[in-house]
């Protein structure tokens, strides 16, 4: 990122020195937040200083280590679950230190952000002492979830405070994706640009421009839902596992929906952030938590996880097993919870995201009174506060889906019911609408985002262009939309990049979407697109193979079938690199299975930073046969200087796919082999597809089309002798089962390139591809496969028979 240069005449505000591009960074605080926003920088590959304040001496104690704080936090975020270090080693690019010896350290960071005790005097204190040390061109934040950013700067300089801007990250900072970035009216508009790009292409956060205001943008309005949700739940009788199961995937949010999500963040957090807000706004929006929630916090004392009990409380059964048990609202104790079904929701599954909120906003009964009445209040306030926390309505939408993880924002929602339906729903309650609501009831208007225009938090229509590459708006445009299957669409992402999306249930590849990776090719040829993206915006990139049609194939003994079908997939992955133009492909999330072997054989990978690769195939009694375990063994022999012996690289593919590891990150899939020096991370998700086509424009130029590989040397018995030996053992510990060992002897062969006494030998890559599919077709058809299939398909677990 390099820093916004300032117009010819400056604006008011800006500063005289310029930030700089990001390099080294500090971070003051040493909690849980702070730890984890230093671990998020090095993920980024930024050095940081962390520090913390000294502990005071005891005397009967041996003299401390005075970074014992910090050092504290560095061990907490390496101990983390889940991990905030995309790799343990990044750990090594934190300095530790204390506020009393090492403030002077502060003095190279271009970036110093604070996350210490939520209280103002403490933070203008420790301000101060940063300004004496600061640099004049480091850009300086606070990570405070409520205390308004102007008030923590009155007196210092203006210098320092147009470099200071809010920098508000939700917990956990690896994941959730949003940050709140909070400027002051004395902030540099220069400032605010810069830092906004570095955070969102370096750091990889979705940004939020908030107003300085109580709560910011996600608190102020994700925490009033939470509170009329506990009013709507107690109005109508409702259990906490009921809203629960409202609340949560049935319209888009986190599984951990309303009150699990209330547990996980703890009880008295929710308490202060609410008393806090109220205090600040006042009686009209009405944050006054119920009578019930505030036993739970100042008479009980249950706080959620961190004190075993909240809505919900985890106990053992009698045979030592975990079980939940729901808190009664009506009593304040414990009780057994059986499955929870609820009618109106068994009537909308498996319907669309928008289908199943018109559903639920629509339905009788309690159950629709309590959904009814949490959503308006939810859209209610949202209206209520566009303009407030901030003066865009995506900003908001935006808050809600990445610092809470919803697939809608209030916005959004209300679009997909017709915002004239929300409005009358308003006023049968007897609201009063808020200026936004009333604005857009007098104009007729029932949308807020209307193509390439989105109404202002004032009610007028403004032009809209999405930050980011986003599928589903380009499609919008039929002649985008190239080809179209079941499980695969052709897209057409400008610039003469053609994309190949997977759209199946986790983007499991099927008939119809290897069919469409042929298609694909053809159609860059036939119509002269330069290059081949392969992508798509779901949840995760694919979770591999389609099981359920190996297991049935197999079980009818359609072999010929089945053999064509893994020919056909061979095909598609080798035609990834093969083919007479670039294709670069896009991973993200989970990458399994076949998904993993489309990434191994592209010219090219733009990898997503939390990117979850693996050949996972011997979980289910099979072996990588879309060319993975040939592409392994290529890496890791390419990889051997001249002279060097071949075994190490065969058991290290061996160990690779013979035990099923899946990366924690694309930092992670690089050290495994599963991405290339060569191939690119980015940090944030939404830019990925934006990304990988400009690297397929980078490539076109002067792309010449590869040819297979026909000097692949291999081992043969020799391997397989070695890898007999080292099963044995395994075996006999009680580490694999008499099954592994069968499904490993068949991954032995193929990377020995076959029972071969030659040890000098060498193959082609078709010869390898052909023992691939030979050892798969012979795995599928035996029973211990077919039971592991089976196993897989009904628990999502692995069986170890």
């Amino acid at each position: 990122m390099t820093a916004v240069q300032p117009p010819q005449a400056q604006p008011k505000h800006a500063s005289t020195a310029q930030p700089s591009r990001i390099q080294k960074a500090a971070v003051i605080g040493a909690g849980v937040m702070g730890a984890a926003i230093a671990a998020q920088l090095t993920n980024a590959g930024i050095p940081v200083v962390l520090l913390d304040i000294v502990l005071p001496d005891k005397p009967s104690a041996d003299k401390p280590d005075r970074n014992f704080l910090a050092k504290a936090g560095i061990e907490r975020a390496l101990k983390a679950s889940p991990a905030a270090f995309m790799a343990p080693e990044n750990a090594r690019l934190i300095t530790p230190g204390n506020l009393e010896d090492d403030l002077s350290k502060i003095k190279d960071a271009d970036w110093i952000i604070e996350a210490i005790i939520e209280k103002l005097d403490a933070k203008r204190e420790l301000w101060a002492k940063v300004e004496k040390v600061a640099k004049p061109t480091a850009i300086i934040s606070s990570n405070s979830s409520g205390i308004p950013m102007h008030l923590q700067v009155e007196g210092r300089s203006d210098d320092f405070q147009q470099r200071f801007v809010g920098a508000h990250f939700f917990n956990p900072p690896r994941y959730l994706h949003l940050l709140e970035v909070i400027p002051t009216d004395k902030t540099s508009p220069e400032v605010l640009a810069s830092f906004s790009e570095f955070a969102d292409h370096i750091l990889g956060k979705g940004v939020v421009v908030a107003n300085d205001v109580p709560g910011f943008v996600g608190n102020r309005i994700g925490v009033y839902g939470m509170v009329r949700a506990m009013k709507r739940m107690e109005e109508t009788g409702l259990t906490p596992a009921v809203v629960d199961q409202l609340t949560g995937p049935a319209i888009g949010r986190p599984k951990s929906a309303t009150f699990r999500t209330a547990d996980l963040s703890g009880l008295d957090i929710i308490y202060h952030v609410a008393n806090d807000i109220g205090a600040a706004t006042g009686p009209d929006e009405d944050f006054t938590l119920t009578d019930t929630f505030k036993k739970l916090v100042e008479d009980k004392k249950w706080l959620g996880d961190k004190t075993g009990s909240g809505f919900y409380k985890k106990t053992k059964d009698e045979r030592g097993k975990t079980k939940i048990l729901t808190l009664n609202l009506d009593i304040l104790e414990y009780e057994d919870q059986p499955p929870v079904k609820v009618a109106v929701l068994e009537a909308l599954k498996g319907k669309p995201l928008a289908e199943r909120v018109r559903g639920l906003y629509e339905a009788e009964g309690n159950e629709g009174d309590f959904m009814r009445g949490v959503m308006n209040d939810g859209f209610w306030y949202a209206a209520k506060m566009a303009g407030t926390v901030s003066g865009k309505l995506q900003d908001i939408d935006n808050a809600l889906k990445w610092g809470f993880g919803w697939e809608q924002g209030p916005f959004e929602t209300m679009d997909a019911l017709g915002v004239q339906t929300v409005i009358a729903n308003l006023e049968k309650e007897g609201r009063t609408l808020p200026p936004l609501l009333a604005k857009m009831k007098d104009e007729g208007r029932d949308k807020f985002y209307n193509g390439e225009q989105i109404v202002d938090a004032a009610g007028a229509m403004q032009p809209y262009q999405a930050p980011y590459l986003i599928l589903t708006d380009l499609k919008k445009d039929a002649s985008k939309v190239v080809k179209k299957s079941g499980g695969a669409s052709l897209v057409d992402i400008g610039d003469g990049v053609l994309l190949l999306e997977f759209h199946s249930k986790m983007n499991a590849l099927g008939e119809d979407a290897i069919r469409m990776v042929g298609t694909a090719h053809k159609t860059v040829q036939d119509m002269g697109f330069s290059g081949l993206v392969v992508g798509n915006q779901g949840e995760h990139f694919s979770a591999g193979a389609n099981l359920p049609l190996i297991l049935s194939q197999a079980q009818d003994e359609e072999w010929d079938e089945l053999d064509a079908a893994i020919k056909a997939f061979q095909m598609a992955t080798t035609s990834l690199r093969f083919s007479p133009h670039p294709v670069v492909v896009a991973p993200f999330g989970l990458t399994l299975g076949g998904g993993t072997e489309m990434a191994l054989h592209a010219d090219a990978v733009t990898a997503s930073a939390e990117s979850y690769m693996g050949l996972v195939e011997v979980g289910v009694g099979l072996i990588p046969g879309g060319g993975g375990t040939k592409e392994m063994l290529l890496r890791f022999t390419d990889q051997n200087l001249p002279g060097q012996p071949l075994l190490p690289a065969v058991q290290r593919a061996f160990e690779l796919i013979g035990t099923a590891k899946v990366s924690t990150s694309a930092q992670d899939a690089r050290k495994l082999g599963f991405l290339r020096p060569s191939d690119e991370t980015v940090m944030n998700r939404d830019n990925l597809l934006s990304e990988a086509k400009r690297r397929v424009l980078e490539l076109a130029p002067d792309y010449v089309q590869p040819t297979m590989r026909t000097d692949i040397p291999v081992m043969g018995e020799a391997a397989i002798g070695a890898i007999k030996s080292a099963l044995y053992g395994l075996v006999e510990g009680g580490y694999a089962s008499q099954y592994d060992r069968e499904v490993s002897l068949q991954l032995a062969n193929i990377l020995a390139g076959g029972a071969t006494n030659n040890r000098q030998a060498r193959v082609t890559e078709q010869q390898l591809l052909d023992l691939e599919r030979e050892a798969f077709l012979t795995l599928a058809g035996k029973k211990g496969t077919q039971d592991r299939i089976t196993h897989m398909l009904k628990t999502g677990k692995p069986l170890r028979n």
